[in-house]
């Protein structure tokens, strides 16, 4: 796996920032990051025209700037070099995009608001215009790795992700859970659904994990499961399981197979990137 050396910030003077600048000192000192770049949007075309003349000998900058500069100050305690970029785009994805490529941005840091805190800069056009990983996190009182779910449908796409976790657990200790949930086709389930039928059903996928993890140069999860998403698509399945458990990192590639009754990555990454989770969702690219 690629090391995180350079980590990208994304602010936006909202109430999580404080929470997103500690998150970020956590993840730094757990995964001895070397660089951490904290980056704010100023919209301008956002301000309205009433306070144009209030602003006009304001110097937003240096202002905002320096409000960042004291708040990372106070609580960034990570060994790692910091700097804040200020910058002025109509369009903050792509200028997330655009500094991630200038400074080789392993890993990129959102924040994930409910509706009423705004809507913050996690939409899918970021998860789809980034070529590294990107991590949404929402505002909770827990920072901690101990329980790190990796969603997996056992095709090579989501071997990335057990690659990434396993750079975790070569630096802290954490309980990794291998999750998989499956379903029946629908023009299939009237006739082979029931007790019997679903362990055939985990019965090979087990038999198929096993070969999986056996390819694999890592250590096994300390725990797989498989998950019968019954009447439920695989979203709401994995969306009642999230709420329900509350893992401390949920892990998912950003493609997946195609197989008809797998955990389709690619399309349940989309799904749960626009979701206002309570757990943290990080998309290994």
């Amino acid at each position: 796996m690629e090391k995180v050396k350079n980590l990208l910030v994304a602010l936006d003077l909202s109430s999580i920032d404080n929470h997103l600048i500690e998150y970020s000192s956590f993840l730094a000192e757990k995964l001895a990051i070397e660089n951490v770049y904290f980056v704010h949007n100023i919209k301008k075309y956002e301000i309205s025209d009433l306070f144009e003349e209030e602003l006009q000998n304001v110097n937003l900058d240096q202002l905002i700037g320096d409000e960042l500069n004291d708040k990372i100050d106070s609580r960034f305690t990570a060994k790692a070099n910091w700097e804040v970029l200020i910058s002025e785009d109509s369009n903050t994805e792509s200028l997330i995009h655009y500094i991630a490529n200038k400074y080789q941005i392993n890993l990129v840091l959102i924040g994930n608001k409910t509706t009423k805190d705004g809507t913050g800069v996690v939409t899918t056009k970021l998860l789809r215009l980034l070529k590294c990983s990107i991590l949404t996190v929402p505002k909770t009182d827990e920072i901690n790795l101990d329980k790190v779910w990796v969603a997996t449908d056992f095709s090579s796409h989501s071997r990335k992700s057990f690659f990434f976790v396993e750079e975790l657990r070569n630096k802290i200790t954490i309980k990794l859970n291998s999750i998989h949930i499956y379903h029946i086709p629908i023009q299939f389930s009237p006739y082979v659904v029931g007790d019997a039928a679903i362990t055939k059903i985990e019965t090979h996928l087990k038999q198929k994990a096993a070969k999986f993890f056996k390819k694999l140069a890592v250590t096994e999860p300390d725990e797989s499961e498989f998950l019968f998403a019954k009447d439920k698509s695989i979203g709401q399945k994995f969306l009642l399981e999230i709420e329900k458990r509350k893992p401390n990192l949920i892990v998912l590639s950003d493609k997946g197979g195609s197989n008809i009754s797998s955990l389709l990555i690619g399309s349940l990454t989309e799904e749960l990137f626009n979701e206002s989770l309570s757990s943290p969702l990080l998309v290994v690219k």
